[in-house]
């Protein structure tokens, strides 16, 4: 009999940010995050083209916007946790992709599903039929080989080139599963990643991240490069264009990213956008509003200007 799995490995939040900091940094993260909760609510209502949303019918909107502008994109369904709704809303989400024939694919959180092999292989034939790609998000290093095994059986029904996986360039043991990717002709996407190895916590994360790089450079079929360090994402594509490898840039929905995405569209690097829905997306909002608070201030010009063009409208009516 198989041994029952922890609840822990079913949680999809990632760690508590600066868990190891001073308590004055955590004091300053947790009076932030309240001021973002306050700020939210109005965020909701007028920013969904910045921070996804909470329906699939949300995300499609940012997900033609970003198609317009010649952008690609991921659509992920973030959850509070496993429901027995979740398969459901992915086949939807698969239909609906394919119907849009936008340049775009579903990012899958295995956990939400509880590693579900049969919700796997019901979800790889749905994907087969379409020729969309799934992809696997990455969450603790303690599911990472549950993660894989979900991978392994939605490769039995979806081709390996429509599979990805996500590798953490802080764990150690994200080498070898480059290799476990490589081998098997999965997409990978290369993060820095939100959890922390236990083995090593200290880990350079931009060390961390180019030596998966250097691992798949050894013959991935495809690469996507997940950072907004522009620096970084310079260094990455360098290797993997002298590798040879397929190669894309994905960055998250809201973050500032604006001289990396200029960069990436000079150089004629695909790019691809992270777009996050559902109840899990809430956190991603408020996380968005520490790192881009000028977002606030796009939005607040948005809201104005369209107040404006109501108002004027009205009194263009009354005149007639």
């Amino acid at each position: 009999m198989a041994p029952a799995q922890p609840t822990l490995v079913y949680d999809t939040a990632p760690p508590p940010e600066h868990s190891h900091a001073a308590p004055f940094t955590r004091f300053k993260q947790h009076l932030t995050a309240q001021a973002s909760k306050l700020i939210l609510p109005l965020m909701k209502r007028a920013a969904g083209a910045y921070l996804g949303g909470e329906t699939l019918q949300e995300a499609l909107v940012v997900a033609k916007r970003l198609h317009a502008e010649g952008l690609g994109s991921t659509l992920g369904y973030w959850d509070n946790g496993p429901d027995e709704t979740v398969a459901a809303l992915y086949r939807d989400a698969i239909g609906s992709l394919v119907e849009t024939g936008f340049d775009s694919y579903l990012s899958l959180k295995p956990p939400a599903l509880r590693y579900s092999h049969e919700a796997a292989r019901l979800l790889g034939k749905a994907a087969t039929s379409r020729q969309l790609r799934l992809h696997c998000d990455c969450h603790g290093p303690e599911a990472a080989d549950l993660h894989h095994a979900f991978a392994d059986a939605l490769a039995e029904t979806l081709p390996p080139h429509l599979v990805g996986v996500a590798l953490p360039g802080r764990w150690q043991r994200s080498l070898s599963d480059a290799d476990w990717a490589s081998a098997r002709g999965f997409n990978v996407r290369v993060v820095k990643g939100q959890w922390p190895d236990p083995a090593d916590r200290g880990r350079d994360l931009r060390e961390g991240f180019l030596a998966v790089i250097d691992r798949l450079c050894a013959g991935a079929h495809h690469v996507a490069v997940a950072t907004h360090d522009e620096a970084l994402a310079r260094e990455a594509f360098a290797r993997l264009q002298a590798a040879g490898i397929s190669h894309e840039l994905e960055v998250l929905l809201g973050y500032p990213a604006k001289p990396l995405l200029a960069w990436a569209n000079e150089t004629g690097i695909k790019t691809r956008v992270y777009v996050p829905y559902g109840p899990g997306f809430v956190p991603n909002a408020i996380a968005v509003l520490r790192r881009n608070p000028r977002l606030l201030l796009a939005v607040g010009k948005e809201r104005v200007a369209t107040v404006a063009a109501v108002l004027r409208g009205g009194v263009s009516a009354k005149r007639k």
